[in-house]
């Protein structure tokens, strides 16, 4: 037997079979042109773009790069895709544009430089909007028109991006951060003709007040200066309708507990309403006249992504934690599937609700076959502003398979669980979280669910973060500590980082490195690396500009001075791949390692 597949030498086994099954994601659909439309996909074993005609049905493919295209939109006639050509995932680039039935790729705002993406609005008549981000002049938005030069409109040191542009062309609205405050949005409303403020709405107060607000699209009709707007009034996310011609805003009659999302049909008379909760999502349909809400049929699990259709159909893309993902309609059918293998089904998730220090944490627990306790495995997932729901995924999944328990946990920090759980990891960042994983674990052991004697702290990103950084400051609660993409210095992560994410960082700690350096050390995982006990594997992108190498490297050179048991892994992508072969890779040698060290 395979020990990393607990499968016969040569079959594939059923945790393979789950990463390498094809996959689509939601298609997005072009207003003007309804039966065009973009998705992605991995069916070449690689996540790229694919333009689908449904008149016909024919699907083609958009984009052909090593390491995979994601991020990518139609005009609004449905005659261009625009996709974002970056180097290697470094996030950094330019827009391209192709026909939609095929042909050459060109520069699709000419004249405008590589930068970060900062949004991007497409408006009729081949008008657009783009927003830029760089390190040296933060965030920038020009109007691009065909054979016109592109004309800036906006520009500030801190973070913004282009919300969204009105159904005639003629305003755009921005999320600004202008105030200082990078976890609370205002907006800003402009004329696209000469960049002059329409409409202004800040529930920060000049950054004084804690609340964001979030665009969710102007009204789909032509002349309407309706704006959809996300609000946190009532300590969580929910819509209102902001008019930004008259500046009267109105409430709507949504009494759903949770964080609250919406978007317009497109005869602009109802509202497709998306409620999370407690870690699962469904549908709501908001009749705007009568005021009244209706649910939509979904199975339990979770919602990632909805639209509504001219016909006034809902396609959504849903998925449990035990059945894999799928494109449904509200008619009952799979709106589209991808050819070939089929991704095993997992365990379902169970809840579990445990007392933490700020109040009570909400985990999502899976098990594998037999009694406990069992290995288990804490993966902690990143954002910070995020979170773990039932729907499927094929990580926590493998680790079941061999035979662990997973606990992923929705630490302070996370989204959904209203807006004072989300804001309370600042100034104390990462020893926040830490102390709900150390709750959620110490509920873990004295249930009889985990080992504490294999006990593994894992997580991508942010939650590569809490890894490290648990690993040092709790260095006798674990056994294995597995961190992807990590920050391990916070000082030199946040020299070498986009600005976009300076600016983050400056909102969760209350200044910069200089301005508060006892926070930044605090909350260093290079602070406490003399600590760590456990073994470590790490794994990192070469050209990770949210996380980037330099001070991982950082982290390294230190336990190899202190002479500390750690493996690493360097890939050549970003943070993260979309090669499904390199992210079977890091998953086998994460399991290895695991295995070694936490396994019977």
């Amino acid at each position: 037997m395979n020990e990393i597949t607990g499968s016969p030498a040569g079959s594939m086994p059923e945790w393979e079979k789950r990463f390498r099954a094809p996959r689509v994601g939601l298609p997005e659909w072009a207003e003007d042109a309804p039966d065009r439309s973009l998705f992605v996909s991995n069916v070449t074993g690689t996540y790229e773009l694919y333009a689908w005609d449904r008149t016909t049905g024919g699907r083609r493919q958009v984009t052909d790069r090593p390491n995979g295209t994601t991020d990518g939109t139609l005009s609004r006639d449905g005659a261009w895709v625009w996709w974002f050509s970056d180097t290697d995932g470094d996030e950094f680039g330019i827009w391209m544009r192709q026909p939609f039935a095929g042909g050459e790729d060109v520069p699709a705002a000419p004249g405008l430089e590589a930068s970060y993406p900062a949004g991007l609005a497409l408006g009729p008549g081949g008008l657009a909007v783009v927003g830029r981000s760089t390190d040296d002049e933060g965030t920038s938005v020009y109007v691009v028109r065909p054979d016109s030069q592109p004309a800036e409109v906006y520009r500030h040191a801190e973070s913004a991006s282009v919300g969204d542009l009105s159904e005639d062309g003629t305003l755009v609205v921005i999320e600004h951060t202008e105030h200082g405050d990078a976890m609370h949005s205002a907006l800003r409303v402009l004329s696209v003709a000469d960049g002059s403020t329409a409409a202004e709405l800040d529930d920060t107060d000049g950054g004084r007040a804690e609340l964001g607000l979030d665009c969710l699209g102007f009204a789909p009709v032509v002349g309407d200066t309706r704006l959809l707007v996300g609000h946190q009034r009532s300590g969580r996310w929910l819509p209102m309708i902001w008019d930004t011609a008259t500046g009267v805003e109105t409430r709507l009659a949504i009494d759903l507990p949770g964080d609250v999302h919406a978007e317009w049909y497109p005869d602009g008379t109802a509202l497709l309403v998306v409620h999370d909760y407690q870690a699962r999502g469904e549908m709501f349909r908001y009749d705007l006249a009568a005021g009244t809400l209706a649910r939509l049929d979904t199975p339990p699990g979770s919602v990632s992504g909805a639209t509504a259709r001219p016909d006034g159909t809902v396609e959504y893309l849903w998925s449990s934690a035990q059945r894999p993902p799928a494109v449904r309609s509200t008619t009952g059918a799979v709106v589209l599937e991808a050819p070939g293998l089929r991704a095993p089904e997992s365990v379902p998730v169970e809840d579990a609700w445990v007392e933490g220090p700020g109040g009570l944490i909400h985990a999502l627990v899976q098990k594998p076959d037999g009694e406990g306790p069992f290995p288990t495995v804490f993966e902690i997932h990143g954002g910070p502003t995020w979170h773990d729901s039932d729907s499927f995924a094929a990580g926590p999944a493998a680790w079941v398979d061999h035979g662990f328990a997973v606990v992923r946990v929705n630490y302070r920090g996370s989204t959904g669980y209203g807006r004072e759980w989300t804001d309370a990891l600042k100034h104390r960042v990462g020893l926040i979280e830490l102390e709900d994983i150390a709750a959620v674990r110490a509920w873990a052991v004295s249930s009889g669910l985990a080992d504490p004697r294999r006990l593994v702290l894992s997580g991508g990103s942010w939650g590569g973060y809490l890894t490290l950084l648990g690993l040092g400051t709790q260095p006798e609660a674990w056994t294995v500590g597995i961190a992807a993409v990590p920050v391990a210095d916070y000082v030199a992560a946040y020299a070498d980082e986009m600005e976009a994410l300076k600016s983050l960082d400056r909102t969760f700690f209350g200044g910069s490195p200089e301005e508060v350096p006892d926070r930044f050390e605090a909350s260093s995982p290079l602070t406490y690396v003399e600590r760590v006990a456990a073994p470590v594997y790490i794994s990192a992108g070469m050209n990770d500009p949210r996380c980037p190498i330099r001070q991982i490297d950082n982290y390294v050179e230190r336990l190899r001075e202190l002479d500390k048991s750690h493996e690493v892994y360097r890939y050549d992508a970003g943070h993260g791949s979309l090669v499904v072969e390199e992210r079977i890779k890091q998953v086998r040698l994460e399991l290895a390692f695991a295995l070694k060290h936490a396994g019977e």
